[in-house]
């Protein structure tokens, strides 16, 4: 793949990080533009005169420190659906275009979120133990249909969840920035607002609360000490979002009081979650490492993703899952 820059002067950098491989299928763009392909420590000199960057290393942060080298930059497609690790307050004043990858991990997650509503309520992890003890223990399970989920977050992943959590006859009440009367995704939908004035009224009844929003300013904290003690101590909370969304401090006491009956985490406040975090130590918990969406094959989607939108800047065609600047998130039906 050639590293000169083409007639038209298109320059591409590649952000990973040791151990990562880059995204397969860059060869389709052979000849159209030049690639840079950087660690974080080399961003800074990799910037200078480039006209698009991947964030193929999606969590890292080094953007912000190497902004002042990004003299000719126009776009910035991250390989996640979060973009909060690169959204600077000099971004967001830049104009820069900011891509996604909504739509890879939507379907996936929302089965993940169904899998740990369902390994509760049929105890699955009761089920291990004993055969892990070679016991055969007698016991009834319950019902998933007819109980109630607060999803909070109507965005894409919200409403894939929505969805797959309807199916199997969970009633489901969504949290969005504002109420609606009617949504094909959701029993009802109410406005964050309602739920930071009375979130009794909100989660008090759900069986499951399920994070499913982006972090933005917004959302951080939007699952408060006050949400957490409106919630019923049978209720498992699901953060399938970001981990500053909820307040972790007030979850470990809520935990830890019994208040709270389980918390499923696929994301926390620090990632990798130290080994002394208070979460790991806090009663029925369970921490994933921030993988629920990557399915056998994601990388290589993102990838796929990543060409199709490349074509289309170096074709002057519109670019797909455009983010708000100002919300951090990609608008669309229900966010």
């Amino acid at each position: 793949m050639s590293s000169e820059v083409p007639d038209d002067g298109s320059v591409l950098v590649v952000l990973s990080a040791p151990g990562l491989d880059p995204p397969a299928g860059l060869d389709r763009l052979d000849g159209r533009l030049a690639i840079r392909h950087t660690h974080a420590q080399g961003l800074a000199d990799a910037l200078p005169g480039a006209h698009a960057l991947l964030m193929w290393d999606h969590f890292s942060a080094a953007l912000g420190s190497a902004w002042d080298r990004a003299d000719r930059l126009g776009w910035i497609h991250v390989a996640a659906a979060g973009v909060d690790h690169v959204m600077t307050p000099e971004l967001r004043a830049s104009g820069v275009v900011v891509t996604n990858s909504r739509g890879v991990f939507d379907g996936p997650i929302a089965e993940y979120v169904l899998a740990l509503l369902l390994a509760r309520a049929k105890d699955l992890a009761t089920t291990v133990r004993d055969t892990d003890a070679h016991r055969w223990h007698y016991r009834e399970n319950a019902r998933l249909a007819g109980t109630r989920a607060v999803v909070v977050g109507t965005g894409a992943l919200g409403r894939a969840t929505g969805r797959l959590l309807r199916a199997v006859g969970v009633v489901v009440r969504g949290v969005a920035r504002s109420s609606r009367e009617a949504d094909p995704d959701f029993d009802e939908v109410v406005g964050a607002a309602e739920l930071a004035k009375d979130p009794d009224a909100v989660v008090g009844d759900a069986d499951h609360v399920v994070v499913t929003a982006p972090l933005t300013p917004a959302t951080r904290g939007m699952v408060s000490a006050e949400v957490l003690a409106a919630m019923s101590p049978r209720a498992h909370l699901v953060n399938v979002g970001r981990g500053p969304i909820v307040d972790t401090a007030a979850l470990v006491d809520a935990l830890q009081a019994g208040r709270l009956g389980a918390a499923s985490l696929d994301v926390t406040d620090v990632e990798p979650l130290p080994p002394d975090d208070p979460l790991f130590a806090a009663p029925n918990v369970l921490i994933s490492p921030h993988c629920s969406g990557d399915v056998i094959g994601w990388r290589d989607t993102l990838a796929a993703l990543f060409v199709d939108q490349m074509e289309r800047f170096l074709d002057g065609r519109p670019l797909a899952n455009v983010v708000d600047l100002d919300g951090g998130f990609v608008p669309g039906v229900g966010s």
